[in-house]
């Protein structure tokens, strides 16, 4: 098509040729080719000249269109091969939005790549890794505070890993008492904890651990949102438990301690193997300022 449309141009197959750079024959070659699938003449030649016939004519904008068309086809290829359109879908952790680092690389991830559809889902930790094995979720970033089996086929990037702060009232006596407090300091004091479904596993690692310590928390609420959870702790409801990160929460009436635990948070992101460029490029910009920490 590229050729009919030269010659229609030139009206001169010499000048076309010169003009894509062949030689006269094989592109006369081409043309009857071309007229021989098509079952009509384009041209009407002699030695002296060159037109379009009836059929030549109507087929020249024709010609035109699915050259545009097939270089748009051949445009989103590419910027699809290259994650620059597309889709991104997230599943996250109630807290992840309160991680500069994880919110600093979607934002640059929007500027850089504008024209991809991003969703994101705020899951639970189960649901995050089924949504990634049926691939209705490109990724998933969750808290982990024990091991995580993850299946196989799937790869992780470690973004954080953090200790875990005592939050409650600043009027509260572990808010101004001179050391900071331990695990066993929490026996019989009324505790929020986020519901079981979202508590990424936090609720029976710390049963665990204070079970070792021989008491059972005393658990007065499980909040069903993170908001709820800060809220009824500033509120004076009880204490919580949070990690590092979220001691940034400026809210007034909430004081946070450092509280020593036998475990530690950690965010991760997943995926899995042979994922989608765009969900590559997440990762990436992910992954940029964690080779930048000192090790």
């Amino acid at each position: 098509m590229r050729y009919f449309i030269c010659i229609a141009e030139e009206l001169h197959f010499g000048n076309a040729a010169q003009r894509l750079g062949i030689s006269q024959p094989p592109l006369s070659q081409q043309i009857r080719a071309l007229e021989d699938e098509l079952g009509v003449r384009l041209f009407d030649r002699t030695s002296r000249r060159v037109r379009l016939t009836e059929a030549g004519a109507h087929f020249l904008p024709q010609a035109r269109e699915t050259l545009v068309q097939a270089e748009r086809a051949a445009q989103a290829a590419r910027l699809a091969h290259s994650g620059e359109i597309g889709r991104l879908s997230l599943g996250f952790s109630p807290s992840v939005p309160f991680i500069p680092h994880v919110v600093d690389a979607l934002a640059r991830f929007r500027q850089a790549f504008p024209s991809v559809t991003v969703e994101l889902n705020e899951l639970p930790r189960e649901e995050q890794i089924a949504g990634v094995e049926r691939r209705t979720l490109d990724l998933g970033i969750l808290r982990s505070f024990g091991s995580l089996n993850l299946p196989p086929q799937m790869e992780t990037l470690h973004l954080q890993r953090e200790g875990m702060m005592l939050a409650m009232r600043r009027d509260h006596p572990l808010a101004t008492r001179e050391r900071d407090p331990v695990l066993a300091d929490i026996e019989g004091e009324p505790l929020i904890l986020l519901g079981a479904l979202n508590g990424a596993g936090f609720n029976d690692v710390l049963m665990a651990h204070c079970a070792q310590l021989g008491f059972r928390p005393h658990v007065t609420l499980e909040a069903g949102s993170f908001a709820t959870l800060v809220g009824l702790t500033a509120a004076g409801l009880g204490i919580t438990i949070l990690s590092r990160s979220l001691a940034r929460l400026n809210v007034d009436t909430l004081a946070f301690r450092h509280i020593d635990m036998p475990f530690a948070s950690e965010l991760l992101m997943f995926h899995l193997r042979g994922a989608s460029p765009t969900t590559l490029n997440f990762r990436k910009l992910l992954a940029e300022p964690l080779a930048e920490r000192p090790t």
